[in-house]
């Protein structure tokens, strides 16, 4: 058994101080006591709130960022209608990811992990659909590049809920794949086989999870869905990323795709719905009732072009939400939320959005939304600092010069608004300590073995 000792910690319940926390073996902690003594405990000296889940990765993208910001071709361009769009950038994806082997996958994974958590993320969700060897062929272990990303995560030391990801399809509703899709696709029956690997793999290890992940209308038929959605357990598919995918959906269906889930599919608080940038108020309305999670990337959402989310009415209808990092052209928690509020005070032309009478700080609502949505749809017990949970903690630096002078909710709001620094101090997951004085320790071996990779990659 661990014992820490928080000076202020961001309980269920609110801020408390000198709060003792006792962690059995596994890293689940056993009890949570406020105006208790340090006597005998490891001290956490700074803010202490608890650690953010990441609910929507694919790990490989991080070794493409920065490298698909340049304008396309023409020839590119007009194949997609003419402008750089997301669909210009997909199909530099697939040619990138053409060349990505099981080496290389997991130390591209085993960097961004790293990053994650010197940020704060000390879980993430692995929608996971690289699978097969560059021509589609199985791998001898079906799930090799699955495994990848575990053992990655156990380097790193990060939470992990694998999303192996059934694609079969190139369009909604069966259209053939193109080339480019070769990797990534699965009958199935080839698809239980993954995920039974990936099951027995994480079995009885308390920092990893499972979950399933339809890629999309575009890549599943409606039978498939139908038989993964019998799943018990959490359901994460991309809904309504685009405007083009809305209208295919709309031409195919006469529904638009998150109607067309609603009305299909039993959604219910095991579905955690990715992007669902282009909702109408209705749609908003109805997926909240459900309990459903949508799952935020506004970083990639800007960088793809993708849109701006539907927040007034999801918010009205108390809709659940959390964040995740997609293509991860950004690696924090902090500007994650920082990019859904300022998209909505551009696009509305107000400020303080994600708040209310009650509840005016934008930093703890964004961080407690987080928590809670992302919690809700990882198979894990993680999200917050109470009997039970997994002892994830980020420690905050009081003295980091956005912060300074602050606490409490303000000092929230300005973790989230205030500066590029990064005041993350000290990072425990599962009650080991893998972030000290901001450095993730393993760092220097994993970035080389990423250094590597991408010289190779690049070349």
């Amino acid at each position: 058994m661990s014992r820490f000792h928080a000076a202020h910690a961001l309980l269920p319940e609110g801020w408390a101080s000198d709060v003792l926390l006792e962690v059995d073996g596994d890293g689940t902690i056993l009890s949570v006591a406020p105006s208790a003594s340090v006597a005998g405990a490891e001290r956490l000296a700074g803010p202490v709130i608890p650690g953010v889940p990441n609910l929507h990765s694919h790990a490989f993208q991080r070794a493409m960022a920065g490298l698909t910001e340049r304008r396309s071709p023409p020839e590119a361009r007009d194949a997609e209608g003419g402008e750089d769009s997301f669909w210009t950038w997909r199909q530099t994806m697939y040619r990138f990811v053409h060349r990505l082997t099981p080496e290389d996958a997991e130390a591209v994974a085993a960097q961004l992990y790293a990053e994650c958590l010197e940020w704060g993320f000390t879980s993430i969700a692995e929608f996971h659909y690289l699978h097969h060897q560059p021509d589609g062929t199985p791998y001898a272990a079906p799930a090799e590049m699955a495994l990848r990303h575990l053992a990655a995560a156990r380097e790193a030391g990060i939470g992990i809920t694998m999303l192996p990801s059934l694609y079969r399809h190139g369009g909604i509703f069966g259209k053939d794949p193109v080339p480019g899709q070769r990797r990534f696709l699965n009958d199935l029956n080839s698809y239980w086989r993954i995920v039974e690997e990936v099951r027995t793999a994480i079995a009885g290890d308390p920092q990893a999870g499972l979950g399933l992940a339809p890629h999309s209308l575009r890549a599943v038929t409606p039978e498939m869905l139908r038989e993964v959605s019998r799943f018990d357990g959490p359901i994460h598919i991309h809904a309504a990323e685009q405007l083009r995918e809305v209208a295919e959906c709309e031409a195919a269906t006469g529904a638009r795709p998150v109607q067309w889930l609603l009305d299909q599919m039993p959604v219910d608080a095991r579905w955690c719905l990715i992007h669902a940038t282009h909702m109408t108020d209705d749609e908003a309305a109805s997926l909240a009732r459900t309990g459903a999670v949508v799952g935020l990337c506004p970083s990639t959402e800007a960088s793809l072009g993708d849109g701006i989310f539907n927040y007034p009415a999801h918010a009205k209808a108390k809709g659940r939400f959390g964040f995740g990092t997609d293509s991860h052209v950004g690696v924090s928690p902090r500007d994650e939320m920082r990019q859904l509020e300022t998209s909505q005070r551009l696009a509305r032309h107000l400020r303080s959005m994600v708040t209310d009478a009650a509840r005016p700080h934008p930093g703890r609502n964004l961080l407690e939304a987080a928590l809670a949505g992302g919690g809700q749809v990882s198979a894990r017990r993680i999200g917050a600092i109470a009997p039970g949970y997994r002892c994830d903690l980020v420690e905050l630096d009081p003295d980091h010069p956005s912060l300074t002078g602050l606490s409490g909710d303000t000092l929230l709001d300005a973790w989230v608004f205030s500066g590029q620094g990064n005041p993350v101090r000290r990072v425990v997951v599962g009650g080991r300590e893998v972030v000290s004085d901001g450095r993730h320790h393993r760092r220097e071996a994993i970035a080389e073995r990423y250094r590597q990779a991408m010289r190779r990659l690049t070349a």
